[in-house]
């Protein structure tokens, strides 16, 4: 899991966008749109399972892509095919489109789909199927609180990420401001990753960022976070879960891609990938796992 996004320079703009290489450049075979749209036309009980994902987690660390592909084809018993895309949106499209049988995809845009998605299964994290949202600014930095970060220039991750861009949306709303107002400059990265490496190389005054991300890279990229600090801890939210269009849910291939994930812990290579993760299993969490999601994006949406 080691890094895996390149930071290109900013395109200008009030919300420039860095432009990002595709996360396992090109190691993977990619399907196209019209492939997937030729291949929605099969039965739903195909042998192929394509399971989509963004760049929340996953790194160009091929041992990891082939650890999930491997225990993945094994335990369902479907030759699988990873698919990415470089945004949350590109991927949740795909899956509402019912062009992937399943994805690893944000709790945002779950809940803007949850009745054209059904849960498959939630990563649990630390002990519980939750993370954080951390606002992140230079490690030097004096400032001690979201309002000393007025006038920044700010990163984010991804316009449909929850940590990424929804709790600091939910943030200012609560404060009558958008990012607009309140931030001199704001701009994309299109990856966790990349807001912290933004931040950390001055590029951006502060972030926001998935805090299981952050922690991870703690761990294996410690000269890089410590050139971070957190500012802000947001309250817990359901973690990026794994889910299905919901005409798929209790069709055989649902039921044994669930089985699948809530089985890893128990297998080796499972374990493994988990170790590799650093999570500690998934869990079969409910919808309402999501609920605080839910109010941001209706905090926002009367306030924002």
């Amino acid at each position: 899991m080691k890094g895996i996004e390149d930071i290109p320079d900013c395109r200008p703009g009030r919300h420039a966008r860095l432009g990002r290489r595709c996360f396992i450049g090109g190691a993977l075979s990619l399907l196209s749109l019209p492939a997937l749209a030729a291949a929605a036309t099969n039965p739903l009980e195909k042998p192929v399972l394509r399971f989509g994902l963004t760049p929340v987690f996953l790194s160009n660390d091929l041992e990891v892509l082939d650890e999930l592909k491997n225990y993945l084809a094994n335990a369902t018993g479907h030759e699988v095919q990873l698919v990415t895309q470089r945004t949350y949106q590109e991927v949740t499209a795909l899956l509402v489109a019912g062009n992937l049988e399943a994805a690893w995809i944000c709790g945002y845009p779950y809940r803007k789909f949850q009745d054209e998605l059904a849960l498959v299964a939630t990563p649990s994290w630390r002990g519980q199927p939750l993370y954080q949202s951390y606002l992140i600014v230079g490690a030097d930095r004096g400032a001690s609180s979201l309002d000393d970060c007025r006038g920044d220039i700010h990163a984010f991750s991804d316009p449909d990420s929850n940590s990424g861009y929804l709790v600091t949306k939910a943030y200012l709303a609560q404060r009558h401001r958008s990012e607009d107002t309140f931030f001199r400059k704001t701009f994309f990265t299109y990856g966790h990753r990349n807001v912290i490496r933004a931040v950390a190389a001055g590029l951006a005054n502060s972030g926001s960022v998935d805090g299981y991300v952050w922690e991870v890279m703690k761990s294996i990229e410690p000269d890089l976070v410590s050139r971070t600090k957190v500012l802000v801890k947001s309250d817990w939210y359901g973690f990026p879960p794994i889910a299905a269009p919901a005409r798929l849910k209790g069709t055989a291939a649902f039921e044994r891609l669930r089985s699948a994930f809530l089985g890893m812990v128990s297998d080796p290579v499972g374990r493994s990938l988990l170790g590799r993760l650093q999570l500690d299993g998934f869990v079969d969490a409910p919808p309402s796992t999501f609920d605080g999601i839910a109010a941001n994006i209706e905090l926002v949406r009367r306030l924002g």
